[in-house]
């Protein structure tokens, strides 16, 4: 794992950007703003660390491809916080995002009080599917402190110690590069 600060004008960006635009267009689970403001912050600040452009709304649904690299399609998956990421925490993935023609998931948290953003791991798709736990809709999940909640949708969980760890964003670019190049 490793962090980033998050820049205040990426924060300031997506909250502009969420008040112009609706991110959930799936018509179902689309997510609160407060969710949807988590994921495309998490989705910015990994876009600038490629090297591309911050999210614009304005280019309507994106097919759950938040970047291209090197072939590969991307979707970040990121989950708000308001603690540093601990080894046992879990990450979740929506069951009908399975069906987004996506070749690999890069799974973030962004703590919300101390604006950071850990990089945790990332998976091709086709481990995710075998490696997650599924819960369907309504299955009542625990959470570390003693809370729980319900799934309001059919739910994949994934635990941080199943995800391909990396150390930097120049780790990650490089198992990303191996795993590309493995494919060819």
């Amino acid at each position: 794992m490793f962090k980033i600060k998050i820049k205040n004008e990426i924060i300031k960006h997506c909250k502009e950007q969420l008040k112009r635009y609706n991110f959930g267009q799936r018509g179902y689970a689309d997510g609160t703003p407060e969710q949807q403001l988590t994921g495309i912050t998490g989705q910015t600040v990994i876009s600038e660390l490629f090297g591309f452009a911050w999210i614009d709304g304005g280019s309507g649904f994106d097919g759950g491809i938040d970047l291209i690299y090197e072939g590969l399609s991307i979707d970040v998956k990121t989950m708000g916080r308001t603690t540093d990421v601990r080894p046992y925490y879990v990450n979740n993935f929506i069951a009908l995002q399975k069906k987004n023609e996506v070749d690999v998931y890069i799974f973030a948290s962004y703590n919300k009080i101390n604006h950071e953003l850990t990089v945790v791991g990332w998976l091709p798709k086709k481990e995710l599917l075998n490696k997650a736990k599924f819960y369907p809709k309504g299955t009542v999940r625990k959470r570390s402190d003693g809370s729980s909640f319900k799934t309001f949708t059919d739910l994949f969980e994934i635990e941080n110690n199943k995800l391909n760890n990396v150390d930097s964003f120049d780790d990650l670019k490089k198992q990303l590069d191996k795993y590309q190049n493995s494919l060819i």
